[in-house]
């Protein structure tokens, strides 16, 4: 909270400073015309402070979550600035367990032998959403998810950085939103079916489908890039597949909807 002081304390002196030395006739500019100049520089400056390192130590919280006899789950990740890790080494009898930059909200609803988890950065105070104000590192999650039941997963993120392996997990629905980022998703590698969903903005994402999983894609892009390992999957318009896509026992379906970005899958 004291650093957002800070920041909001430097833009109301940076710009009554202006306002004064304008009244004074000491030199004439047209005030307004530099508030968001000098917000938008100031901001830009107080995110490299915290990028770079400049600001307090990050905050790591220790969580666990167990199955408590749950026999399938659905898990919804809400993550904005900062590294996002998932894989599938949670400990028997656990559904989730990590360490959290920043802090982690969540909940967990059971419904029968179902599970639903809803995990969310807890926010710095500063105006919409965690920013780098805490230092390098200061949200970044590294976190296991089970590979004992079926998981739907949905993964929402901001301005990150993103590794997704799920080699590992019997994930049966992917849902990934993400805006000016960099992500890596593995599929699953003995799921069955999994259906994957891609939906981002400026953004670069690697789709990685393990050997011995057959896969078909579509993109629906703006102007974006997508480059597919056509000696895998071949293609024909916008839709990518597996020769064996029919008959293979485990397989993904992949639909990507894109705008600004990259995408690449092999």
């Amino acid at each position: 909270m004291r650093q957002n002081s800070l920041f909001w304390g430097a833009i109301l002196v940076l710009f009554g400073a202006v306002l004064l030395l304008s009244n004074l006739g000491i030199f004439r500019v047209n005030v307004w015309s530099l508030l968001w100049p000098l917000f938008l520089i100031l901001l830009g400056a107080w995110i490299l402070f915290g990028v770079l390192g400049g600001g307090r130590p990050a905050t790591v919280e220790q969580i666990s979550i167990p199955l408590d006899g749950s026999t399938q789950a659905h898990v919804h990740i809400h993550h904005g600035a900062g590294r996002l890790s998932i894989n599938g080494s949670a400990a028997p009898g656990v559904l989730m367990a990590g360490a959290f930059g920043g802090g982690l909200d969540y909940s967990k609803r059971n419904s029968g032998t179902a599970v639903s988890l809803d995990m969310r950065s807890r926010w710095s105070g500063f105006m919409w959403g965690p920013w780098p104000w805490g230092g390098r590192g200061a949200y970044d999650w590294d976190m296991a998810l089970s590979r004992d039941i079926p998981i739907a997963l949905k993964v929402e993120t901001g301005a990150s950085e993103s590794e997704i392996d799920l080699t590992d997990l019997r994930v049966s629905d992917v849902h990934v939103s993400t805006g000016a980022s960099s992500t890596t998703l593995t599929v699953p590698s003995n799921a069955g079916y999994t259906r994957v969903r891609l939906e981002a903005g400026a953004a670069s994402i690697k789709v990685r489908v393990p050997g011995g999983v057959a896969a078909q894609v579509r993109s629906h892009s703006g102007v974006s890039s997508i480059n597919v390992d056509q000696t895998r999957f071949p293609g024909s318009g916008n839709v990518y597949q597996s020769p064996d896509y029919a008959t293979a026992v485990n397989k993904v379906d992949i639909d990507i909807q894109m705008g600004a970005g990259s995408v690449d899958v092999f």
